[in-house]
């Protein structure tokens, strides 16, 4: 944004959350009064009156002031070059809503993939062949391994304290579609697109939510050998399925004994792209029983499950399931950058390995022209975690939300909103689609007032 004049208010630059603004010279080859000019360009003497200085203090922003002048004694200075970075935003849209008719948009471009691979190709012309590291030689990323099992004890963890939140904070679920909501009463809003929803004019019909509700439990196809052959179609149900989660750590490094792995110790040999053979490891001495890095935790029975009375409990269990959450999310981003991870561009299908199986049991639109096969392509981490989004309530003990202020209302996370309810600290990164600055009117006439 290219600025001629640096009267700006504060609300204004406040309100961006990356502006990169200049001021420019198109006077700088004109013969001009030097010192009536130059006084509006000089910086403040005064400290915190400039708005450079006011700038520098406002909390979530990363300020950087750039000049490149050389001032002579007829012309004004170039340019000021000012960058506002804002990690948090104040206000940011609400996630969008993919119909079952659409099909999910690829995190990387196809053109900008084609591109890169052409630059590769150009830069690798000429040059020796590289080894192939890790893991795609067939071995462990050894700096990955703990990050695997802190990821696994963390949704344990989270799995566990839900249990516990879950008697004491009410949570809702629609008996028709899989909207869910966090409060003593469910949402009066007609968004209902379950069965008979025109004759309940969209409304819900609430009942009562479970933990499948809230983390849902997105599954995959457990493999012993991530590099073996793509899984067939008469083999889907000879192959177990265990939470995607579980099999990305099982991949990058957890042992579970029911769930066994193959573990490497020599890189594969490549013959082709998708033909490989094992090294010969009978040179090697016998492998000792490894003892794991880190004692890993179990699910809590659903009988065995104690609810904490005290509020302090409460806010304290709180903020450990909200922790858990955030450092099993961490954990897995960067699992993901190591251990390739697949979705289908047109259902929820997850696959943790570098190409997808073969399975023809996608039910999504028009799969009959694709005869049930999985449109494959690289995953996010919404895909292996998804977060189902729920309307936050501004306060719990007073009014309930209302219908006709739904565009004052902000969304969470249900985990985070649940914790939230419970006494946890509100994180920096969810404050935006909560829309906790804005003001939400009394009734619809204060609403109306609104510009």
């Amino acid at each position: 944004m290219d600025c001629s004049t640096c009267n700006y208010s504060l609300s204004t630059i406040s309100s961006c959350s990356v502006k990169r603004f200049t001021f420019p010279s198109k006077l700088a080859s004109r013969r001009i009064s030097f010192q009536k000019r130059y006084e509006f360009f000089k910086p403040s003497t005064c400290p915190g009156l400039s708005l450079l200085d006011s700038l520098q203090h406002i909390s979530n922003f990363d300020f950087k002031a750039l000049s490149k002048c050389k001032i002579a004694s007829w012309k004004i200075p170039c340019s000021y070059s000012c960058v506002v970075r804002c990690d948090h935003p104040q206000n940011a849209d609400f996630p969008r809503y993919y119909s079952k008719k659409e099909k999910k948009p690829f995190p990387v471009p196809i053109v900008e993939l084609r591109r890169a691979a052409r630059e590769r190709m150009k830069k690798s012309k000429g040059q020796p062949r590289r080894p192939v590291p890790p893991p795609k030689n067939g071995l462990l990323v050894k700096s990955m391994i703990p990050i695997a099992y802190n990821v696994f004890n963390a949704r344990i963890t989270l799995i566990n304290n839900l249990k516990k939140l879950l008697n004491v904070v009410p949570v809702h679920a629609c008996g028709f579609c899989n909207e869910i909501h966090v409060g003593p009463v469910g949402h009066p809003f007609k968004s209902c697109r379950g069965q008979n929803a025109n004759f309940r004019k969209g409304l819900h019909e609430w009942t009562k939510a479970t933990l499948e509700d809230i983390f849902l439990p997105v599954e995959a196809y457990h493999l012993y050998d991530r590099l073996g052959r793509r899984i067939s179609h008469q083999e889907r149900y000879s192959i177990p399925r265990i939470p995607a989660v579980v099999e990305l750590c099982i991949q990058a490094g957890v042992d579970l004994p029911e769930y066994p792995a193959k573990r490497r110790r020599k890189p594969i040999i490549r013959i082709s792209k998708s033909e490989f053979i094992d090294a010969d490891e009978s040179e090697l001495p016998d492998p000792e029983p490894e003892v794991p890095l880190k004692p890993l935790l179990t699910e809590i029975p659903d009988s065995d499950v104690v609810a904490p009375s005290d509020k302090e409990d409460i806010a304290w269990l709180a903020d450990q399931t909200i922790q858990a959450w955030e450092k099993m999310r961490q954990g897995a981003k960067r699992l993901m950058k190591m251990y390739p991870v697949r979705v289908c561009g047109y259902c929820p299908e997850v696959h943790i390995g570098g190409s997808g199986h073969r399975a023809q049991n996608c039910g999504a639109f028009k799969h009959q022209q694709r005869n049930g096969q999985h449109g494959w392509q690289r995953a996010v981490l919404d895909d292996l975690i998804p977060p189902r989004y729920v309307w936050h309530v501004p306060d719990v003990n007073g009014l309930p939300l209302q219908r006709e202020l739904r565009n004052f209302y902000g969304q969470a996370p249900a985990i985070v909103e649940i914790c939230i309810q419970a006494g946890a600290a509100i994180p920096d990164q969810y404050k935006s689609t909560m829309r906790m600055d804005v003001g939400i009117p009394l009734d619809i006439k204060e609403a109306e007032m609104v510009v």
